[in-house]
Protein backbone atom coordinates (compact mmCIF):
# COMPACT_ATOMS: atom_id res chain seq x y z
CA UNK A 1 0.00 0.00 0.00
CA UNK A 2 1.28 3.64 -0.72
CA UNK A 3 1.12 5.57 1.98
CA UNK A 4 2.29 9.80 2.93
CA UNK A 5 5.36 9.44 5.18
CA UNK A 6 6.31 13.16 4.89
CA UNK A 7 3.81 13.59 8.38
CA UNK A 8 4.67 14.27 12.04
CA UNK A 9 4.23 11.54 14.01
CA UNK A 10 2.52 13.03 17.42
CA UNK A 11 -1.20 11.30 16.74
CA UNK A 12 -2.35 10.32 13.27
CA UNK A 13 -5.40 8.17 11.91
CA UNK A 14 -4.27 5.60 8.65
CA UNK A 15 -7.59 6.07 6.19
CA UNK A 16 -7.10 2.39 4.19
CA UNK A 17 -9.15 4.08 0.83
CA UNK A 18 -8.53 0.74 -0.39
CA UNK A 19 -10.61 -0.86 2.31
CA UNK A 20 -12.79 1.23 1.77
CA UNK A 21 -13.38 0.35 -1.79
CA UNK A 22 -13.52 -3.20 -0.61
CA UNK A 23 -16.40 -2.36 2.12
CA UNK A 24 -18.51 -0.45 -0.44
CA UNK A 25 -18.49 -3.67 -3.12
CA UNK A 26 -18.59 -6.17 -0.50
CA UNK A 27 -21.89 -4.50 0.22
CA UNK A 28 -23.25 -3.96 -2.61
CA UNK A 29 -22.75 -7.42 -3.23
CA UNK A 30 -24.62 -8.80 0.51
CA UNK A 31 -28.02 -6.09 -0.49
CA UNK A 32 -30.72 -8.03 -0.49
CA UNK A 33 -31.76 -6.49 -4.05
CA UNK A 34 -29.93 -4.26 -6.38
CA UNK A 35 -29.97 -0.24 -5.46
CA UNK A 36 -27.95 2.51 -6.11
CA UNK A 37 -25.75 3.48 -3.31
CA UNK A 38 -25.72 7.28 -1.71
CA UNK A 39 -22.35 7.70 0.45
CA UNK A 40 -23.08 9.07 3.84
CA UNK A 41 -20.12 11.39 3.95
CA UNK A 42 -21.24 14.00 7.18
CA UNK A 43 -19.47 14.86 9.88
CA UNK A 44 -15.72 13.91 8.13
CA UNK A 45 -17.10 11.34 6.46
CA UNK A 46 -17.35 10.01 10.29
CA UNK A 47 -14.21 11.67 11.41
CA UNK A 48 -12.02 9.84 8.04
CA UNK A 49 -12.07 12.74 6.45
CA UNK A 50 -14.90 13.99 3.81
CA UNK A 51 -12.81 15.40 0.95
CA UNK A 52 -10.69 12.01 0.50
CA UNK A 53 -13.27 9.73 0.85
CA UNK A 54 -15.94 11.18 -1.66
CA UNK A 55 -12.94 11.70 -4.20
CA UNK A 56 -12.21 7.92 -4.18
CA UNK A 57 -15.88 7.20 -4.02
CA UNK A 58 -16.83 9.33 -6.94
CA UNK A 59 -14.01 7.91 -8.69
CA UNK A 60 -15.56 4.45 -7.78
CA UNK A 61 -18.56 5.48 -9.58
CA UNK A 62 -20.56 7.22 -6.24
CA UNK A 63 -22.97 9.66 -7.65
CA UNK A 64 -25.03 10.13 -4.55
CA UNK A 65 -23.46 12.04 -1.44
CA UNK A 66 -25.75 12.83 1.77
CA UNK A 67 -24.02 15.51 4.40
CA UNK A 68 -25.78 17.37 7.83
CA UNK A 69 -25.24 21.27 7.02
CA UNK A 70 -24.72 23.83 3.68
CA UNK A 71 -20.85 23.82 5.35
CA UNK A 72 -20.14 20.51 4.66
CA UNK A 73 -21.93 20.33 0.62
CA UNK A 74 -20.02 23.88 -0.16
CA UNK A 75 -16.81 21.86 0.96
CA UNK A 76 -17.38 19.12 -1.20
CA UNK A 77 -18.08 21.13 -3.70
CA UNK A 78 -15.24 23.16 -3.93
CA UNK A 79 -13.05 20.14 -4.00
CA UNK A 80 -14.67 18.83 -6.73
CA UNK A 81 -17.81 16.25 -6.32
CA UNK A 82 -19.90 16.88 -9.05
CA UNK A 83 -22.50 14.38 -7.88
CA UNK A 84 -26.49 15.11 -6.44
CA UNK A 85 -25.13 16.33 -2.88
CA UNK A 86 -28.04 16.06 -0.19
CA UNK A 87 -28.32 18.19 3.21
CA UNK A 88 -30.49 15.75 5.45
CA UNK A 89 -30.88 18.46 8.11
CA UNK A 90 -31.83 22.10 8.72
CA UNK A 91 -29.64 24.96 6.55
CA UNK A 92 -31.32 28.09 7.84
CA UNK A 93 -33.33 29.71 4.71
CA UNK A 94 -31.25 33.15 4.23
CA UNK A 95 -28.43 30.36 2.59
CA UNK A 96 -31.11 29.65 0.00
CA UNK A 97 -29.30 31.76 -3.04
CA UNK A 98 -26.03 29.24 -1.95
CA UNK A 99 -28.17 26.00 -1.94
CA UNK A 100 -28.97 27.03 -5.97
CA UNK A 101 -25.30 28.63 -6.77
CA UNK A 102 -23.74 25.16 -5.71
CA UNK A 103 -26.25 23.04 -6.84
CA UNK A 104 -26.96 21.28 -3.25
CA UNK A 105 -30.23 19.63 -2.62
CA UNK A 106 -31.78 20.20 0.49
CA UNK A 107 -34.29 17.81 3.04
CA UNK A 108 -37.39 19.96 3.69
CA UNK A 109 -37.86 19.05 7.57
CA UNK A 110 -41.71 20.43 7.35
CA UNK A 111 -44.35 23.23 5.95
CA UNK A 112 -43.32 25.28 8.20
CA UNK A 113 -39.71 25.48 7.27
CA UNK A 114 -40.96 25.00 3.64
CA UNK A 115 -43.18 28.24 3.84
CA UNK A 116 -39.84 30.08 5.07
CA UNK A 117 -37.60 28.66 2.26
CA UNK A 118 -40.09 29.70 -0.22
CA UNK A 119 -39.97 33.46 1.03
CA UNK A 120 -36.61 33.50 -0.20
CA UNK A 121 -37.57 33.46 -4.04
CA UNK A 122 -35.64 31.05 -5.14
CA UNK A 123 -36.11 27.47 -6.63
CA UNK A 124 -33.74 25.24 -4.96
CA UNK A 125 -33.38 21.22 -5.22
CA UNK A 126 -35.33 19.99 -2.34
CA UNK A 127 -36.39 16.50 -1.43
CA UNK A 128 -39.38 15.82 1.28
CA UNK A 129 -38.87 14.13 4.57
CA UNK A 130 -41.63 11.87 5.78
CA UNK A 131 -41.11 10.87 9.71
CA UNK A 132 -42.60 7.28 9.86
CA UNK A 133 -42.20 7.32 13.25
CA UNK A 134 -38.86 8.62 14.56
CA UNK A 135 -40.16 11.93 15.56
CA UNK A 136 -37.48 13.67 14.18
CA UNK A 137 -37.79 15.59 11.00
CA UNK A 138 -40.30 15.26 8.24
CA UNK A 139 -44.22 15.09 7.59
CA UNK A 140 -45.86 12.91 9.38
CA UNK A 141 -46.97 9.50 7.47
CA UNK A 142 -49.67 8.74 10.21
CA UNK A 143 -51.75 11.39 7.84
CA UNK A 144 -50.99 10.28 4.12
CA UNK A 145 -53.22 12.71 2.20
CA UNK A 146 -51.76 15.50 3.83
CA UNK A 147 -48.90 14.65 3.16
CA UNK A 148 -49.72 14.40 -0.27
CA UNK A 149 -50.97 17.88 -0.05
CA UNK A 150 -47.92 19.26 1.30
CA UNK A 151 -45.31 17.84 -1.17
CA UNK A 152 -47.58 18.64 -4.18
CA UNK A 153 -47.14 22.37 -2.74
CA UNK A 154 -43.08 21.54 -2.58
CA UNK A 155 -43.56 20.55 -6.56
CA UNK A 156 -44.59 24.10 -7.65
CA UNK A 157 -42.34 25.71 -5.27
CA UNK A 158 -39.62 24.11 -5.43
CA UNK A 159 -37.62 21.66 -7.75
CA UNK A 160 -38.69 19.00 -5.98
CA UNK A 161 -36.73 15.84 -6.44
CA UNK A 162 -37.35 12.85 -3.96
CA UNK A 163 -39.02 11.89 -0.94
CA UNK A 164 -37.10 10.10 1.95
CA UNK A 165 -37.58 8.78 5.40
CA UNK A 166 -35.33 6.77 7.99
CA UNK A 167 -35.95 3.38 9.46
CA UNK A 168 -34.98 3.98 12.58
CA UNK A 169 -34.47 0.37 14.43
CA UNK A 170 -33.22 -1.52 11.41
CA UNK A 171 -30.23 -2.48 13.13
CA UNK A 172 -32.04 -4.18 15.46
CA UNK A 173 -32.72 -8.06 15.55
CA UNK A 174 -36.20 -7.88 17.63
CA UNK A 175 -39.82 -8.86 16.89
CA UNK A 176 -40.86 -5.75 17.88
CA UNK A 177 -38.15 -3.60 15.78
CA UNK A 178 -38.73 -5.88 12.62
CA UNK A 179 -42.94 -4.93 13.29
CA UNK A 180 -41.85 -1.25 13.76
CA UNK A 181 -39.91 -1.15 10.99
CA UNK A 182 -42.07 -2.69 8.47
CA UNK A 183 -44.97 -0.24 9.64
CA UNK A 184 -42.16 2.67 8.37
CA UNK A 185 -42.32 1.01 5.10
CA UNK A 186 -45.68 1.09 4.89
CA UNK A 187 -46.10 4.19 5.73
CA UNK A 188 -43.64 5.49 3.43
CA UNK A 189 -44.99 3.51 0.70
CA UNK A 190 -48.77 4.34 1.42
CA UNK A 191 -47.16 8.00 0.26
CA UNK A 192 -44.68 7.55 -2.31
CA UNK A 193 -47.64 5.76 -4.18
CA UNK A 194 -49.94 9.00 -3.94
CA UNK A 195 -47.45 10.89 -5.42
CA UNK A 196 -45.85 8.60 -7.58
CA UNK A 197 -47.39 10.57 -11.00
CA UNK A 198 -45.00 13.15 -9.78
CA UNK A 199 -42.43 10.55 -11.31
CA UNK A 200 -39.52 11.62 -8.22
CA UNK A 201 -36.17 10.00 -9.42
CA UNK A 202 -35.39 9.67 -5.88
CA UNK A 203 -37.86 7.81 -3.20
CA UNK A 204 -35.67 6.19 -0.73
CA UNK A 205 -36.06 4.55 3.10
CA UNK A 206 -33.19 2.21 3.27
CA UNK A 207 -30.10 3.21 5.31
CA UNK A 208 -27.14 1.14 6.19
CA UNK A 209 -28.88 -1.64 7.85
CA UNK A 210 -31.89 -1.64 6.02
CA UNK A 211 -29.91 -2.46 2.84
CA UNK A 212 -28.85 -5.60 4.74
CA UNK A 213 -31.30 -6.23 6.93
CA UNK A 214 -34.59 -5.23 4.75
CA UNK A 215 -36.13 -4.81 1.62
CA UNK A 216 -37.83 -2.80 0.04
CA UNK A 217 -38.01 -2.83 -3.65
CA UNK A 218 -39.48 1.09 -4.48
CA UNK A 219 -36.39 2.19 -2.61
CA UNK A 220 -34.11 3.84 -4.97
CA UNK A 221 -31.02 4.29 -3.13
CA UNK A 222 -29.69 3.27 -0.08
CA UNK A 223 -28.19 5.37 2.20
CA UNK A 224 -24.77 3.92 3.15
CA UNK A 225 -23.26 5.49 6.20
CA UNK A 226 -21.30 3.48 9.28
CA UNK A 227 -20.76 0.79 7.43
CA UNK A 228 -19.43 2.09 4.23
CA UNK A 229 -16.31 2.64 7.00
CA UNK A 230 -16.10 -1.14 8.51
CA UNK A 231 -18.40 -0.47 11.43
CA UNK A 232 -21.72 -1.47 12.75
CA UNK A 233 -24.84 0.07 12.99
CA UNK A 234 -25.23 -1.47 16.31
CA UNK A 235 -22.32 -3.24 18.64
CA UNK A 236 -24.32 -7.11 18.50
CA UNK A 237 -24.79 -6.41 14.53
CA UNK A 238 -22.96 -9.36 12.42
CA UNK A 239 -21.30 -7.35 9.64
CA UNK A 240 -21.30 -9.29 5.87
CA UNK A 241 -17.94 -10.87 5.11
CA UNK A 242 -14.78 -8.81 4.07
CA UNK A 243 -16.28 -5.67 5.41
CA UNK A 244 -13.56 -4.28 8.37
CA UNK A 245 -12.89 -0.96 9.55
CA UNK A 246 -11.28 1.61 7.14
CA UNK A 247 -8.99 3.34 9.49
CA UNK A 248 -6.23 2.79 12.36
CA UNK A 249 -5.73 5.66 15.29
CA UNK A 250 -2.16 5.62 16.26
CA UNK A 251 0.26 7.59 18.60
CA UNK A 252 3.96 7.81 19.68
CA UNK A 253 5.89 7.03 23.34
CA UNK A 254 6.94 10.63 24.28
CA UNK A 255 8.58 9.03 27.77
CA UNK A 256 9.19 6.27 30.06
CA UNK A 257 9.65 6.40 33.75
CA UNK A 258 9.94 4.21 36.81
CA UNK A 259 6.95 4.82 39.05
CA UNK A 260 7.67 3.20 42.71
CA UNK A 261 5.75 1.79 45.20
CA UNK A 262 3.28 4.24 46.86
CA UNK A 263 3.18 7.06 44.43
CA UNK A 264 0.24 7.87 42.64
CA UNK A 265 -0.39 8.79 38.77
CA UNK A 266 -2.37 11.64 37.03
CA UNK A 267 -4.26 14.23 37.96
CA UNK A 268 -6.84 14.01 41.23
CA UNK A 269 -4.27 11.20 42.17
CA UNK A 270 -6.49 8.57 41.10
CA UNK A 271 -4.56 5.65 40.90
CA UNK A 272 -1.60 4.72 43.36
CA UNK A 273 1.28 2.62 42.17
CA UNK A 274 1.37 -0.47 44.25
CA UNK A 275 4.36 -1.95 43.47
CA UNK A 276 7.13 -0.60 41.49
CA UNK A 277 6.25 0.02 37.58
CA UNK A 278 7.59 1.34 34.22
CA UNK A 279 4.97 3.98 32.97
CA UNK A 280 4.62 5.30 29.34
CA UNK A 281 3.86 8.65 28.54
CA UNK A 282 1.97 9.53 25.25
CA UNK A 283 1.18 12.48 23.56
CA UNK A 284 -2.49 11.77 22.97
CA UNK A 285 -6.09 12.77 25.15
CA UNK A 286 -9.32 14.00 25.26
CA UNK A 287 -8.31 17.21 23.25
CA UNK A 288 -7.38 14.55 20.39
CA UNK A 289 -10.74 12.79 20.83
CA UNK A 290 -9.81 9.95 23.07
CA UNK A 291 -12.25 9.94 25.56
CA UNK A 292 -11.97 10.57 29.15
CA UNK A 293 -14.01 8.03 30.68
CA UNK A 294 -11.14 5.53 29.86
CA UNK A 295 -9.00 7.10 32.01
CA UNK A 296 -7.80 3.79 34.71
CA UNK A 297 -9.89 1.14 32.28
CA UNK A 298 -8.87 1.08 28.90
CA UNK A 299 -5.87 0.25 26.53
CA UNK A 300 -3.60 0.64 24.02
CA UNK A 301 -1.30 -1.54 22.27
CA UNK A 302 2.50 -1.91 22.42
CA UNK A 303 4.79 -3.76 20.33
CA UNK A 304 1.17 -6.18 20.14
CA UNK A 305 1.03 -6.04 23.95
CA UNK A 306 -1.85 -4.32 25.72
CA UNK A 307 -0.80 -1.54 27.84
CA UNK A 308 -3.40 -0.48 30.33
CA UNK A 309 -3.93 3.36 31.43
CA UNK A 310 -3.21 4.59 34.35
CA UNK A 311 -4.89 7.75 35.89
CA UNK A 312 -6.90 10.15 33.86
CA UNK A 313 -6.81 10.54 30.46
CA UNK A 314 -5.35 14.56 30.05
CA UNK A 315 -6.13 16.88 27.55
CA UNK A 316 -3.09 16.47 25.50
CA UNK A 317 -1.16 13.26 27.28
CA UNK A 318 -2.05 9.81 28.77
CA UNK A 319 0.19 7.26 30.81
CA UNK A 320 0.11 3.84 30.72
CA UNK A 321 1.66 0.86 32.00
CA UNK A 322 4.38 -0.68 30.21
CA UNK A 323 5.93 -3.01 33.30
CA UNK A 324 5.42 -5.81 31.43
CA UNK A 325 6.26 -5.09 27.93
CA UNK A 326 10.07 -5.51 26.93
CA UNK A 327 11.92 -2.28 25.49
CA UNK A 328 9.49 0.18 25.38
CA UNK A 329 10.91 3.39 24.28
CA UNK A 330 10.89 7.08 23.23
CA UNK A 331 9.11 6.94 19.45
CA UNK A 332 7.80 3.25 19.83
CA UNK A 333 4.77 3.07 17.62
CA UNK A 334 1.13 2.95 20.27
CA UNK A 335 -2.06 1.69 18.64
CA UNK A 336 -5.27 2.99 19.71
CA UNK A 337 -6.99 1.53 17.26
CA UNK A 338 -6.83 -1.02 14.77
CA UNK A 339 -9.01 -3.03 12.41
CA UNK A 340 -8.86 -6.70 13.84
CA UNK A 341 -7.88 -6.69 17.53
CA UNK A 342 -9.47 -3.48 18.83
CA UNK A 343 -11.65 -1.76 16.81
CA UNK A 344 -13.78 1.85 17.86
CA UNK A 345 -16.67 -1.03 17.91
CA UNK A 346 -14.90 -2.79 20.55
CA UNK A 347 -14.15 0.88 21.94
CA UNK A 348 -17.59 1.74 22.03
CA UNK A 349 -18.74 -1.69 23.49
CA UNK A 350 -16.87 -0.66 26.68
CA UNK A 351 -17.77 2.83 26.99
CA UNK A 352 -21.47 1.99 26.68
CA UNK A 353 -21.76 4.23 23.19
CA UNK A 354 -21.58 3.27 19.29
CA UNK A 355 -18.63 3.07 17.63
CA UNK A 356 -19.94 6.25 15.25
CA UNK A 357 -19.01 8.49 18.57
CA UNK A 358 -15.42 6.78 18.57
CA UNK A 359 -14.63 7.93 15.38
CA UNK A 360 -16.50 11.14 15.09
CA UNK A 361 -15.07 12.48 17.92
CA UNK A 362 -11.55 11.74 16.42
CA UNK A 363 -10.42 16.00 16.56
CA UNK A 364 -9.28 18.03 13.39
CA UNK A 365 -5.61 18.47 14.89
CA UNK A 366 -4.99 14.22 14.48
CA UNK A 367 -3.55 14.28 10.77
CA UNK A 368 -5.60 11.78 8.63
CA UNK A 369 -2.84 9.99 6.70
CA UNK A 370 -4.57 8.33 3.47
CA UNK A 371 -3.39 4.77 2.10
CA UNK A 372 -4.18 3.36 -1.70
Amino acid sequence: MNCELNFVKRCWVEVDLGVLIGNLKAYENSLKSPHEIMAVVKANAYGHGDVQVSKTLQDAGIRHFAVSNIEEAIHLREAGITGQILILGYTPCDQAERLLKYDITQAIVDETYAAELRKCGFRVKVQAALDTGMNRIGLDAEHPEECERAIRQYAKDFELTGLFTHLCVADTDTESCHAFTKRQEELFRAVAERIADLKLPFVHCLNSAGGLWHDCTMSSLVRLGIILYGLKPDYTNSLPSGIKPVLEWKTVVSMVKRVHTGETIGYGRTYRVEKDMMVATLPTGYADGYNRLLSNKGRVFIHGHAAPIVGRVCMDQMLVDVTDIPNVKLGDEVVLLNRDTYTADDMAEELGTIGYEIVCDISARVTRVYMA
